[in-house]
C-alpha cells in the first residue's frame, strides 16, 4: 500500500499547503556574519500594525488550507540521515533537573500559535487568516521563535507572510494572551527552502519585537484600548535549548496545535489547546516530489495546524524544557488507511545551526 504524506504546518490549523511560505521582501535584513546561504528578511508588517490586526474575532476565525498534496513515497528509500559533523547543543534558558520519568506532562510555555495573512492578497478577507504552531528558543536577545519555514514563507507568491505573529501558551478558551504578543521583525531561512523549496530545509527562525498585551480601561467614562510593552519573549516565557547532528533515531517530544481533519475526514482535534506526543524518531521514506530525503519521524496522529511546533529532545516536565531538534513539517499515512500515523520534521544538521546562529545572534531593538 502506498504511504501518502502531507505538508502540516501551513497557517492557522493548516496542514498541507503547496503555497506555504518563505518569501523574499525588499526590505533586506544586513547581517555581515550570516552564511551566504542564509537568507534574512525583514518583515514587512510593522509590529504595531500586525498586533492589532489581529483581534480576538479574526484569530477566533483563522483557518488552515488544504491543497490536497499527495506525495506517494513507497519504496523509495529515504537519505541517510546522518550527522554532518560533531554533535553541538545551546542549553535552554534556566536550569535542567536531573531526571524524572515522565508519565505526567506538564505542557511547555514557550510553545504557541503563529498567525498571519497569505501575502499579495486582501488581508480583510478571511480566507487570507492562517494560523502554524512554533516555539521560543534560545537566542542571544532573548528574542527567537522557531517553527517551519513553510510558516513563515508562500513558496507559491514568492513571499513572507504579512502580519505574522507568536502567541506563545495560547489558548483559545480563554481568548488571552497570557504572555503578550510577539510581532516578527526578520525571517531567518535556509536558501534552499527559498530558492529550491527543498522539504529538508523546512524550517525557520523569527526575531520578534518586544511582546505586547492590548487591553481596554474605561478613562473620563469611555472605554480605549491600551498597548503596554511586556519586554521580551524568553524573559517572559524563557526558550528551548537547540541540538543538532544527533542520532536519527532520538526520543522526542512534538508539541503543537492540530486542528486539520485527517484524509478519511474524521477531526478529532480542535486547535484550541496544545496536544503532544512522544516516541522515538526514525527516518522516513524519500519524497522526491517535494525533494524530501532527510526527514525523521515519529509515530503520532498531529494533523494540520501543528505543523511548525517542536521535536523536544530531553524534555523535562519539571522546568518544561528540553532541546529543539526537529519542527513538524509533514503529516504522513504510512500505512495506506486514510489516518495520519506520524509527524516528520528535516534532520537537524550543521546547515540547520547555521541559519539558528544566525538568527540567535540577532538584534531586533525597540518596536516602532
Amino acid at each position: 500500500m502506498s504511504s501518502r504524506a502531507r505538508r502540516v504546518a501551513t497557517p492557522l490549523a493548516g496542514l498541507m499547503a503547496a503555497t506555504l511560505a518563505i518569501g523574499l521582501v525588499s526590505d533586506v535584513a544586513a547581517s555581515a556574519t550570516a552564511p551566504p546561504d542564509v537568507v534574512s528578511q525583514h518583515a514587512a508588517t510593522p509590529a504595531e500594525q500586525a498586533v492589532q490586526f489581529w483581534t480576538p474575532e479574526r484569530i477566533r476565525r483563522a483557518t488552515d488550507h488544504d491543497d490536497g498534496i499527495d506525495m506517494r513515497s513507497r519504496g523509495v528509500r529515504g537519505g541517510d540521515s546522518v550527522p554532518d559533523g560533531p554533535a553541538g547543543t545551546v542549553p535552554p534558558n534556566g536550569e535542567q533537573a536531573k531526571t524524572e520519568k515522565a508519565r505526567k506532562v506538564d505542557l511547555p510555555n514557550t510553545v504557541g500559535r503563529v498567525f498571519f495573512t497569505l501575502p499579495r492578497t486582501d488581508p480583510r478577507n478571511p480566507k487570507n487568516w492562517r494560523y502554524c504552531s512554533a516555539t521560543s528558543v534560545q537566542g542571544k536577545y532573548r528574542n527567537l521563535v522557531a517553527t517551519s519555514a513553510h510558516c513563515v514563507y508562500d513558496i507559491g507568491q514568492n513571499a513572507f507572510y504579512t502580519n505574522w505573529i507568536f502567541i506563545p501558551s495560547y489558548r483559545d478558551g480563554d481568548g488571552r494572551a497570557p504572555y503578550g504578543i510577539y510581532a516578527a521583525r526578520t525571517f531567518n531561512a535556509h536558501d534552499d527552502f527559498v530558492v529550491r523549496e527543498d522539504f529538508d530545509f523546512d524550517y525557520a527562525f523569527v526575531n520578534v519585537h518586544n511582546g505586547i498585551k492590548v487591553t481596554s480601561a474605561k478613562t473620563y467614562g469611555q472605554w480605549r484600548r491600551q498597548v503596554r510593552n511586556v519586554g521580551r519573549l524568553g524573559d517572559n516565557v524563557g526558550g528551548q535549548g537547540f541540538t543538532w547532528n544527533r542520532d536519527p533515531k532520538a526520543k522526542v517530544f512534538s508539541f503543537g496545535y492540530p486542528a486539520g481533519e485527517h484524509p478519511d475526514g474524521d477531526r478529532p482535534f480542535s486547535g484550541r489547546t496544545m496536544k503532544w506526543c512522544h516516541g522515538r524518531t526514525t527516518p522516513m521514506p524519500a519524497a522526491p516530489k517535494y525533494d524530501l530525503q532527510e526527514h525523521v519521524g515519529v509515530r503520532c496522529a498531529f494533523t494540520a495546524g501543528a505543523g511548525g511546533g517542536p521535536f523536544l529532545y530531553g524534555y523535562r516536565s519539571s522546568t518544561r524544557t528540553g532541546y529543539l531538534i526537529g519542527v513538524n513539517s509533514v503529516a504522513w499515512d504510512t500505512d495506506g488507511n486514510d489516518r495520519y500515523d506520524h509527524i516528520s520534521s528535516p534532520y537537524f544538521n550543521t546547515d540547520t545551526y547555521k541559519v539558528y546562529k544566525a538568527a540567535a545572534n540577532r538584534w531586533t531593538g525597540n518596536m516602532s
